[in-house]
């Protein structure tokens, strides 16, 4: 059956093979598509219309005639009802909806991507609907670069480096400084051949780096030229006994805190296993050493996303498998971190399937979606999921992954305000990780613990914790922690009325470059209210920066809070956008803090 396409990405058409397809007309109309388009749980019609039609004398008026256009051109699209939801018959399909479907979908091809959302089409005159387009366009364009970056992984995976190398080519003219995706690209140009590309590319980008940013070369893209793995000596035999005896000694360094002994143990497993053939080998190998880099070593980019593909890719598995399971996990993980809230969906949901009946694997899988959740101000899922996730944990006997999930609930419990719950998580997740010894999660433990104590106005007992937070991040050169803590202390001293301390953490949490963005979204908010407090002109770059931040990475709190601080700087289309956006989200705590800020 042919497919009519709705293209919203770059200017908005609707596209067939057969005879040219009526389009919708005027702008507003496309509007309210695109903005149904992107509500999948439906949308009112008295939130909708003065959104588009805020000047009109009769706004529903105007919707319901604007609806009507697009029942006429749109034939295989039904808009109906109030919620109002848009459903599109099995023969048309829609870029945007593609876009921010599950992960890993294997139809889609992000080279066709092209565009921002609504391109070319200007709101002026709906000031709070231009505000959610420009988010919408910041996320849908983060979107792409993902789908780019995991298709050309995927390729690689698969052995077809030249696919690799084409997508990654074209995530880097979306974005020059992405070090992930010139990794990729380098990788590809390696199992190409073509070293010589491959020594341009590194070269070139390492002057891009240092003349736009002052920054050197990413150690992501230098390791890209390196040989795939350490070499195994050709007498160790490469047979299951061995390659499970490596994978042992590994853990057994890692539990012992020898970080490089442990990963040179699991990296020469995976050597063996590739030399041993069987492909469940290879899987569970790459998968287990993905999980040191991940959480042992702050791995974060192309490599480590590498061997999770290449994973998936050796134990084509679309049932359940716990190690495609961990492997969909990991990629969850990864793209929560690094602010793909759309994608990160899609992997933890095939995660869920992939561990059916494992409730060690599912207590780990809630926990990320319980994060993921938490991230993005859908707080009653994020307790749902953490306290799901903490109860299957305690099934199986896992006490790191119990003080996990709790710690995280806490963090949603002191981000609603409700402290006394806060303070009951974080204090059973900090009994468990004293426990069990666990002293790289410690700081942040201690530092949301300390935050709680900050909220309820016992300063002494909060800088306890914060100063002991910093000092263990900073000793374990996290730089997740490290910003966490260090935003902690900058509140901590804005309560204290000491704006010059305050202004002097901000900097230093400003060093370090966390890899998990929502932590950078904490810190820039805090920024932004020493900044304020202080009048200081920095407070424009930081709310900006803010609002970059959390419309792409889909941290809707985080969005509100920055239209919240540009208001206060006087702009009025920002103070429009914030009571409409704050609807949305079910916090008494922002709710508060906005009354507070901005009246009734």
């Amino acid at each position: 059956m042919a497919e009519t396409w709705i293209r919203l990405l770059g200017p908005p058409v609707i596209e067939s093979p057969d005879t040219p397809p009526a389009q919708p007309r005027g702008r507003k109309a496309w509007a309210v598509l695109a903005y149904l388009a992107l509500q999948p749980e439906g949308i009112s019609r008295s939130r909708t219309a003065p959104l588009l039609f805020p000047d009109a004398a009769d706004p529903l008026g105007a919707l319901r005639w604007n609806l009507s256009e697009l029942r006429r051109t749109l034939t295989g699209v039904t808009i109906a009802g109030d919620p109002l939801r848009l459903v599109l018959q099995p023969s048309w399909r829609c870029d945007a909806l593609e876009l921010v479907g599950p992960a890993g979908n294997g139809g889609l091809d992000p080279r066709k991507f092209n565009g921002q959302l609504l391109e070319g089409l200007a709101f002026g005159d709906s000031p709070v609907f231009d505000s959610w387009l420009a988010d919408q366009r910041y996320r849908l364009e983060k979107c792409v670069q993902s789908l780019l970056y995991e298709a050309s992984l995927a390729a690689l995976a698969s052995g077809a480096p030249a696919d690799a190398a084409e997508l990654s080519s074209q995530a880097l003219r979306r974005d020059p400084f992405n070090a992930d995706s010139t990794a990729v690209l380098v990788k590809a140009l390696v199992a190409m051949g073509e070293h010589r590309r491959a020594r341009e590319q590194v070269t070139k980008f390492e002057n891009l780096y240092h003349q736009e940013l002052g920054l050197p070369l990413p150690a992501e893209v230098r390791r890209a030229l390196a040989a795939s793995g350490p070499a195994a000596d050709p007498k160790i035999p490469a047979n299951v006994a061995t390659v499970r005896s490596y994978l042992d000694a590994g853990s057994a360094s890692l539990s012992a805190g020898a970080v490089d002994r442990g990963l040179d143990q699991l990296r020469l497993a995976v050597v063996l296993a590739q030399r041993h053939g069987d492909r469940h080998l290879i899987a569970e190998s790459l998968v287990t050493l993905s999980g040191a880099l991940i959480h042992q070593a702050g791995g974060r980019g192309a490599e480590v996303a590498d061997f999770l593909h290449r994973a998936l890719s050796a134990e084509a598995s679309d049932g359940v498998s716990r190690t495609a399971a961990a492997a969909l996990c990991e990629l969850g993980y990864l793209s929560v971190q690094r602010g793909v809230p759309d994608r990160a969906a899609g992997w933890l949901d095939r995660a869920r399937q992939a561990a059916e009946g494992m409730p060690d694997e599912q207590a780990r899988i809630l926990a990320i979606q319980g994060m993921l959740a938490s991230d993005t101000a859908h707080y009653e899922d994020a307790v749902a999921a953490l306290t799901e996730s903490g109860r299957l944990a305690q099934s199986v006997g896992n006490r790191r992954q119990q003080a996990f999930s709790a710690a995280l609930l806490g963090r949603v419990h002191l981000l609603r305000k409700e402290l006394d719950l806060a303070a009951a998580c974080l204090d059973q997740a900090l009994e468990w990780v004293t426990a069990e010894h666990w002293t790289a999660f410690e700081p942040f433990v201690d530092g949301v613990r300390g935050e709680t104590y900050l909220a309820a106005g016992r300063l002494e007992e909060a800088a306890a914790l914060i100063d002991r937070s910093w000092v263990m991040a900073e000793l374990a050169g996290d730089h997740c922690y490290m910003a966490l803590a260090a935003g902690a202390e900058a509140r901590l001293f804005l309560a204290h009325g000491d704006l010059v301390a305050a202004e002097h953490w901000i900097s230093r949490g400003m060093e370090p470059k966390p890899w998990y963005l929502w932590y950078s979204a904490r810190l820039l908010d805090a920024a932004a209210e020493v900044a304020l407090a202080t009048k200081s002109p920095r407070a424009v770059e930081f709310v900006d920066r803010l609002a970059a931040l959390a419309s792409s990475s889909g941290m809707r709190e985080f969005a509100v809070r920055a239209q919240s601080h540009r208001a206060v700087l006087g702009d009025e289309a920002a103070a429009q956008a914030v009571p409409w956006l704050a609807k949305e989200i079910d916090n008494p705590a922002l709710t508060e803090f906005l009354v507070q800020r901005h009246g009734a």
